[in-house]
């Protein structure tokens, strides 16, 4: 017999999954993966816990053979990078891996946002950008900066609180052939882009000013903030008449890729039926 959660009992052989975070209660990915395996017909458990950075280490040796892969939120990434006997190609260029697939040998690690954000943009039109804008310059913009890099984007302005803090992202940029600009968060005026990308938490203070002046020249936003919403960005986006899209498109898509590389170890293969899935997944967070 082994204990899962309190209260519960899984039978002996079962495969679980989890997602790691702290503060962790605002996780959807339950949800998703839950929604999945129903689909795909597998008996696996997924649950949710909050573990601290400092604990990471310990916790994940704890674990036993019945585990097979763990989904990771902030601030677990760069640990979990570290952790991994081997990264991805996205996981190496974010140094952020928010996915781990174990095994006798180690784990192997993955950055699975990225992937989330380009599914994400696909949905809204956008196969390809040439130039395109960054709110923040924390770690979430640093894959929101790789998936543009994917999409053929050649200049991305970052709008930050201080210009200091877009250094490392503008190096990044000169290894993907992306030239990138700091721009003044609080700015008046902005130019004109096609699309904007915010990465702050949902709750930083952001002024009216600094949003309507993001917003008017801002193309479509999308917000990867979920939880919170409407967002001082988001709105202010309304107020301009544009379209702005929250982060479920993104939590929804990178959760997909979660799902193949436990599935297959694989994030590029597809699963069996993936549509069924997606619509699955989709409605277990939208409802639509």
């Amino acid at each position: 017999m082994v204990l899962g959660q309190p209260g519960q009992v899984l039978r002996a052989g079962a495969t679980r999954l989890a997602v790691w975070g702290d503060p962790i209660e605002h996780s959807r990915s339950p949800q998703l993966h839950a929604a999945a395996y129903r689909v795909l017909g597998l008996d696996w458990t997924y649950e949710r816990r909050r573990v601290s950075e400092a604990d990471f280490a310990a916790v994940l040796a704890s674990l036993d053979d019945s585990w097979r892969g763990l989904s990771l939120t902030m601030p677990l990434k760069g640990v979990a990078f570290a952790a991994a006997r081997r990264n991805d190609r996205r996981a190496e260029l974010t140094g952020a891996t928010n996915t781990l697939l174990l095994g006798r040998d180690g784990p192997s690690g993955f950055n699975t946002d990225i992937g989330g954000i380009v599914r994400a943009l696909a949905e809204e039109g956008f196969d390809a950008v040439d130039r395109a804008r960054i709110v923040g310059a924390g770690a979430t913009a640093t894959s929101a900066l790789v998936a543009l890099g994917e999409l053929g984007t050649r200049r991305v302005e970052i709008a930050a609180r201080r210009p200091s803090a877009v250094d490392p992202l503008r190096e990044l940029g000169e290894r993907l052939g992306v030239a990138v600009a700091a721009v003044d968060l609080a700015a008046p005026v902005h130019t004109s882009v096609p699309l904007t990308i915010a990465t702050l938490p949902g709750d930083a203070p952001v002024t009216d000013a600094a949003a309507d002046a993001l917003a008017g020249p801002g193309g479509l936003l999308l917000d990867v903030v979920y939880g919170h919403w409407p967002t001082a960005l988001s709105a202010a986006w309304d107020r301009a008449g544009r379209r702005a899209v929250s982060g479920l498109g993104m939590l929804l898509h990178q959760a997909v890729l979660q799902v193949r590389i436990f599935t297959a170890g694989d994030p590029h293969v597809p699963l069996d039926d993936e549509a069924s899935v997606i619509a699955a997944m989709r409605q277990a967070v939208v409802g639509d």
